[in-house]
């Protein structure tokens, strides 16, 4: 049996923020706790979404208290905040770090006896689902707006935590472009690659299955097309990637990932190493690692990735096109090559037994161990 789980609604295109006020009148809601962070409140990013709030005459507070990589005192901070200001429901507006915080948040507001946030690791069995959630992504990467996974950093063993529920999942997701037009070239160069991630890994990985399939080939295609042009600020690119990164996660949410975000983790977690740039500089070569146990798919990709030629090349032809695609396309958005400037060797083992005890290790689908994890860090290097 497989089970899919997305928003109750979602709303795509430009200027699809002012459908939260519906939203929030239509569903009863009195006040919400806008989570976003400092940077977003600086540029007047939050208050496209706060100006909607207030036109509609519906009350809100602002929590900021956010770091890019959220930490469990975030998350403790924000649940402080929701019962202090006698908030209903949550608007995260900003990229993985405000809607994963929020989740956080709605999950132990209603499911007090998680409220030791290191007891959601993993696949927490909460009783009721999250507080009402909008989400609202101002990045084109995370898809945290569709998925059931958040994660946050435990900065007392310098780890992130995976945690998986279908609880926490947003009622509402509004993936507006024009949220996503301030990103700088380089953080929309990362979560594209993010996303690419995704929908790569969660096409390989043991959980695909038809549905998800078709997701995370489309995901692909759209990516593909639309992230140089979002990087130069194209708007059809910036629209192309709000709708891929989401498709992406449409898929990936419901049957999981591989070692590239297990790999990834532990490098925000010990060197604050931005996510996207950890998932794009590792990609290729797990990409090359798991080659062995995905069938034909790599062919899937590379036609996917706009190689043309496919149907008529060797597996390892396909194979090998599919992961030159991902390093021309990382090449050309300025992602570096490897991981020279940011890990340090003395630290290799304690990264790879952290990528294996990740919660993303088991869908890979090629078994792996510390040891090889090891090698791939250290040909990463």
């Amino acid at each position: 049996m497989n089970r899919f789980v997305l928003n109750e609604t979602s709303y795509h295109g430009k200027g699809a923020i002012l459908a939260i006020a519906d939203e929030a009148k239509n569903r009863g809601f009195k006040k919400a706790l806008v989570c976003s962070d400092p940077d977003l409140i600086k540029f007047e990013v939050t208050k496209k979404v706060t100006d909607v709030l207030e036109k509609a005459g519906l009350e809100y507070t602002v929590f900021s208290k956010i770091k890019p990589n959220p930490t469990i005192e975030d998350v403790q901070a924000g649940v402080a905040a929701f019962k202090e200001c006698g908030a209903d429901y949550l608007i995260a507006v900003g990229g993985g770090s405000s809607i994963d915080t929020a989740k956080a948040v709605g999950i132990i507001i209603n499911n007090p006896e998680y409220a030791d946030v290191r007891s959601l690791e993993g696949v927490a069995p909460t009783k009721k689902p999250s507080v009402p959630i909008i989400a609202v992504p101002t990045t084109a990467g995370t898809a945290a707006e569709v998925t059931i996974n958040y994660v946050i950093t435990d900065v007392e063993k310098n780890r992130k935590m995976v945690c998986v529920d279908p609880h926490d999942i947003p009622v509402v997701a509004v993936v507006d472009p024009d949220m996503m037009s301030t990103m700088p070239a380089g953080l929309t160069a990362a979560t594209g690659m993010d996303a690419l991630t995704h929908a790569i890994e969660g096409y390989i990985t043991k959980g695909a299955w038809e549905l998800s399939d078709m997701f995370h080939l489309k995901a692909i295609e759209i990516i593909a097309k639309s992230l140089r042009g979002a990087v130069n600020n194209d708007p059809a690119g910036r629209e192309g990637m709000a709708l891929g990164q989401y498709v992406a996660g449409m898929g990936f949410s419901n049957v999981g990932l591989g070692i590239v975000h297990s790999m990834a983790h532990p490098l925000g977690a010990l060197y604050d190493t931005p996510h996207g740039i950890a998932n794009a500089i590792i990609l290729p070569t797990v990409m090359e690692y798991n080659a062995p146990n995905t069938g034909e798919k790599y062919r899937d990709i590379a036609k996917a990735m706009g190689v043309e030629g496919t149907d008529k090349m060797s597996q390892e032809e396909y194979r090998k096109a599919a992961v030159d695609a991902v390093k021309q396309l990382s090449k050309d958005v300025g992602i570096p090559a490897d991981l020279k400037s940011i890990v340090k060797p003395e630290d290799v083992a304690f990264l790879a037994q952290s990528a294996f005890d990740d919660a993303c290790r088991p869908g890979n689908p090629r078994d792996t161990s510390v040891e090889e994890i090891t090698e791939l860090y250290k040909k990463l290097l």
